[in-house]
């Protein structure tokens, strides 16, 4: 009988490298950024790695954690420097990359809804998690994420509904 090889950390980067940039770069729709924070991910997880418990859950749902709370620190350090600064990001420009091959009713749909929204959205729906691995990820139920995506999308619905209705 085979023993199964313990999972090392250069594999589990390999192989989820491309749904920690993807989560990356839909919350912060920008590629730069996005390269960064996998970056930093990355690098986090390396120093964190003995800590992994693959009882409790993937190293998928573990990176995706880590990414998250990585950008979550960098957005709140990002706010205290615009705080501090008076320098104007001009949306167009970050979202560009974000939003190609979307309809202009999705996009006008899209940026209405949360930071929460777009990120329930952006675990279940792009990078295809089900809701255990997305309730892990975000520290919520899975019936907090269940309500959450069913909001964004009935938002999602009305929004577009409307548009075309115009």
């Amino acid at each position: 009988m085979q023993t199964a090889t313990p999972l090392t950390f250069a594999d589990a980067a390999e192989h989820h490298l491309d749904d920690v940039f993807g989560y990356l770069l839909y919350l912060t729709r920008d590629r730069a950024t996005a390269d960064d924070l996998a970056g930093a991910t990355f690098e986090k997880a390396l120093r964190q790695w003995s800590r992994f418990d693959p009882k409790r859950g993937t190293a998928r749902t573990w990176l995706l954690g880590i990414a998250r709370t990585t950008a979550l620190d960098a957005f709140r350090a990002d706010s205290r420097r615009k705080k501090r600064e008076e320098a104007a990001a001009e949306p167009e420009a970050r979202e560009a990359d974000f939003v190609v091959g979307l309809s202009p009713a999705l996009q006008t749909a899209l940026a209405t809804l949360s930071a929460g929204e777009r990120e329930v959205l952006a675990l279940r729906i792009v990078i295809e998690l089900d809701g255990d691995q997305t309730a892990r990820v975000l520290g919520f139920s899975p019936t907090a994420v269940s309500t959450r995506l069913n909001r964004a999308l009935t938002k999602l619905e009305e929004k577009v509904r409307n548009d075309d209705l115009r």
